[in-house]
């Protein structure tokens, strides 16, 4: 029997056609183990970036799951479909489109940067008292989702081809790039959707290291977990004592810690916990046993 694959974090490069869960079945099958998980889901037409961690890792992935994310994607304006992007059917064509002028999209897309209220496209994953959206909508039933506070940091053009943009965002965690196109479209009086995506980053994270399933089929060596740590959180060197009692789930004096997570390393370079310091008190919030067989 095969050994299971160390606990650890793979970058893949997820392929268009296939689904996070369809990335993540696979990488079962290689690690040998079923304690596998994703971060951030992509959508069956996008392509890049998809966080994959195995055994102990996986309790990583909510919190990278929350980091930043860049996209290069192509918008096209004067079509309207009815999921946002070119998977759905088209509802509405408008004449004209290539002839919007470029100063009119460029301050069409400054209104949809910054810290924006966002709807997501109907069409995604946001549950509906606890059902997925799309679930609903596939069944023909009407959803209305509530808009959502995000951020986009940069919204701009690399190239156009007539109605075709090419375009990058970097955003919060959250963001729906499809509505991004549905949006912009919308502000021109156009209409748009989404025809390709892809993911370049997500927090530390970057496509250039990211490796495809096939790849990962002839060598599958996920990053190691304090490694992991050190690129993603703001780091706490703690000495034995420390680590020992934050491993067992307890808490600590204040120690003047950075906000949010802040990743514990023990004295042998392993990584301990997740913690946070609030309430006069430096609280786990994700601890990590010591490795043992998790398959």
């Amino acid at each position: 029997m095969t050994a299971a694959a160390p606990d650890g974090l793979l970058v893949v490069d997820k392929d268009a056609g296939m689904t996070s869960h369809d990335v993540v079945a696979r990488v079962r099958r290689l690690a040998g183990t079923r304690r596998v998980g994703h971060a951030g889901t992509l959508d069956p037409m996008a392509t890049g970036v998809l966080l994959v961690g195995i055994g102990r890792a996986t309790r990583l992935l909510g919190h990278l799951a929350g980091h930043d994310k860049t996209y290069l994607a192509t918008i096209r304006l004067g079509v309207t479909t009815t999921t946002d992007d070119a998977e759905g059917e088209v509802v509405d064509t408008v004449d004209g489109a290539a002839d919007v002028a470029d100063a009119d999209v460029a301050a069409a897309m400054r209104s949809l940067t910054g810290d924006i209220e966002q709807v997501p496209a109907t069409v995604s994953a946001v549950k509906v008292a606890g059902e997925r959206a799309y679930k609903r909508v596939r069944r023909g039933e009407d959803v209305e989702l509530p808009a959502r506070s995000v951020t986009v940091q940069r919204f701009e053009v690399l190239a156009r081809d007539g109605a075709d943009l090419d375009v990058l965002v970097e955003c919060s965690t959250g963001t729906y790039v499809r509505a991004l196109a549905r949006d912009l479209g919308a502000v021109l009086g156009v209409g748009g959707h989404l025809t390709a995506l892809r993911r370049t980053r997500v927090g530390a994270f970057d496509i250039a290291e990211a490796r495809s399933l096939d790849a990962l089929a002839e060598q599958l060596e996920p990053l190691p977990m304090a490694d992991v740590a050190r690129r993603a959180f703001a780091v706490w060197e703690a000495d034995a004592e420390q680590a020992r009692r934050l491993g067992l789930g307890q808490r600590l004096a204040p120690a003047g810690l950075a906000a949010g997570p802040v990743a514990v390393i023990a004295p042998d370079g392993t990584l301990v916990a997740l913690v946070e310091e609030r309430d006069d008190a430096v609280r786990p919030a994700v601890v990590f046993p010591a490795e043992r067989d998790m398959s």
